[in-house]
């Protein structure tokens, strides 16, 4: 299977699945307890239908939008994940490369395995920080000047992340794996010794925004122990503020989904909200990112940009959350799947996919400009009532 006999997303995730290792794809697939959210987070579009409008004009399709102050060629942006080079040794620059050309907003991970420098440099676009904050405040207030300095247009705190979801893939596939299951873990990644060159003789994989900080520096012993300890996990919206007065820029929280959280992040200085259940790998039976968009639109008044994080997998899953209420949409699994199955040409080609797809559904809902999709073309369907 090559990347020309992938059509969807779909096929992408069966191709990465083939050329990662075993642990290192469920680490990318996997999800909390029974996964419920995970999958629910793709299926809840499903109980949304599209009415079309006819004889609309869809002679050509406006597309363009803003989102954080900034121009992007259609409403989706690249969402942060973490440890880009696990999945494929082009890694975060390539994905920046692939954003930039499909006029898009990049997102990098505190966790990234390419520093805030080196993103930076890897494209001319606009590009949005996800931060942790931890217990050393000097660490975290470092990690935003290095932002300022290289000019990213907005900053993200994630918020949902008070202790680490239970992933059992981890445990059964992945780097948590038990003693009975290494060996057959070993037999696995010795099929891909290139993975393995990378991880154990270039050592791509470093978390480098971690290491190569002041603090950083200073590790001694593992660095995933360092950051389970220096999660801030007494964070409240005081810190929010902190941060937006410290930023004083586009800031976005990541992780919310009620209306009051909502509420909350504008009062403390935020411009924007992430609606995610972190892709179904935090809490267990938390709401699908869709279903949450009508209500927080619906309260907010355009007070602030809504975008709909997990569970894209379809240009028409774009067309649903922005018909709800959303500003945009941000997508993780759906460019990583892309990103193993073929580093930054694989990226382009699943951004390639969702963005033709985006295009047709707008022209056969009827609806030629991004700026005029709203709830005339959405219904909830009968089956999910």
């Amino acid at each position: 299977m090559s990347l020309k006999k992938c059509h969807n997303i779909a096929d992408l995730r069966v191709l990465a699945r083939r050329r990662l290792p075993r642990p290192v794809f469920h680490y990318i697939d996997g999800g909390a307890d029974d996964e419920l959210s995970l999958r629910r987070n793709t299926a809840a579009f499903n109980d949304y239908e599209l009415l079309p409008a006819q004889l609309g004009d869809a002679s050509s399709i406006d597309m363009q939008s803003t989102l954080f102050g900034q121009p992007i060629d259609w409403p989706v942006m690249i969402s942060p994940t973490g440890g880009s080079k696990l999945f494929h040794a082009e890694g975060e620059p390539a994905v920046a490369k692939a954003a930039e050309k499909f006029g898009m907003i990049y997102s990098l991970s505190t966790l990234a395995t390419t520093c805030i420098e080196e993103a930076a440099a890897a494209s001319s676009g606009p590009k949005m920080f996800q931060l942790y904050v931890f217990k050393d405040r000097g660490l975290t207030a470092e990690l935003i000047e290095r932002c300022k300095a290289q000019n990213y247009c907005a900053l993200c705190l994630t918020v949902d992340t008070p202790v680490a979801g239970n992933r059992e893939r981890d445990f059964v596939y992945g780097f948590s794996a038990s003693p009975r299951s290494r060996l057959r873990q070993a037999l696995d990644f010795a099929r891909h010794p290139g993975w393995l060159y990378r991880a154990l003789v270039r050592k791509d994989l470093e978390m480098v925004n971690l290491t190569r900080s002041v603090a950083g520096q200073a590790i001694e012993g593992s660095i995933r122990q360092y950051i389970d300890d220096e999660m801030d996990r007494s964070l409240t919206w005081k810190d929010v503020e902190w941060l937006a007065e410290r930023w004083d820029g586009p800031l976005v929280i990541k992780g919310v989904q009620t209306v009051e959280d909502c509420r909350r992040a504008v009062q403390s200085g935020a411009t924007a909200v992430m609606l995610s259940n972190h892709g179904g790998r935090q809490l267990e039976s938390a709401p699908a990112p869709i279903d949450c968009v009508s209500a927080v639109a619906d309260a907010l008044h355009g007070r602030l940009e809504i975008i709909c994080d997990g569970g894209i997998r379809r240009g028409n899953h774009v067309v649903k959350a922005l018909a709800a209420g959303a500003s945009a949409c941000s997508i993780g699994r759906a460019y990583l799947y892309g990103l193993a199955a073929g580093g930054q040409s694989g990226v382009e080609h699943a951004l390639g996919i969702l963005r033709a797809e985006f295009a047709r559904t707008m022209a056969l809902v009827g609806c030629n400009s991004v700026a005029r999709l709203d709830r005339r073309y959405l219904r909830r369907s009968a089956t999910a009532l």
